[in-house]
């Protein structure tokens, strides 16, 4: 069965905890769900947008070095992930952050 995340180009240990956090539980999962959708758990549990850990996933469920993303693609990319981020920050925190900002103990964002 297909469930080591470290499997798709260009993700490591890190990512892949980040992912499994986000509730992608493994590589199967990540490319039914695609990279778009995978990022958009990783923002809705927490983690800061970066558009290049956007679109290195994009880029690894291709089989694509992280950058062979360029121009046409990578301006679509960014659009796609900028549009992503904005609808994302109405989305209430998921799971330890939601938490911590119910008691107050986290530091409040920009």
């Amino acid at each position: 069965m297909d469930s080591d995340l470290t499997t798709i180009s260009s993700i490591g240990p890190a990512t892949a905890q980040a992912l499994i956090a986000a509730g992608v539980p493994d590589a199967a999962t990540l490319r039914q769900i695609g990279a778009h959708e995978a990022y958009r758990a990783l923002l809705i549990a927490g983690s800061k947008p970066h558009f290049i850990w956007y679109y290195v996933l994009h880029m690894g469920l291709q089989g694509r070095p992280w950058n062979d993303c360029k121009g046409a693609e990578k301006k679509a990319l960014r659009k796609r992930f900028d549009g992503l981020v904005s609808e994302v920050r109405g989305v209430p925190l998921a799971g330890i952050e939601a938490e911590l900002d119910l008691l107050g103990l986290r530091a409040p964002k920009d």
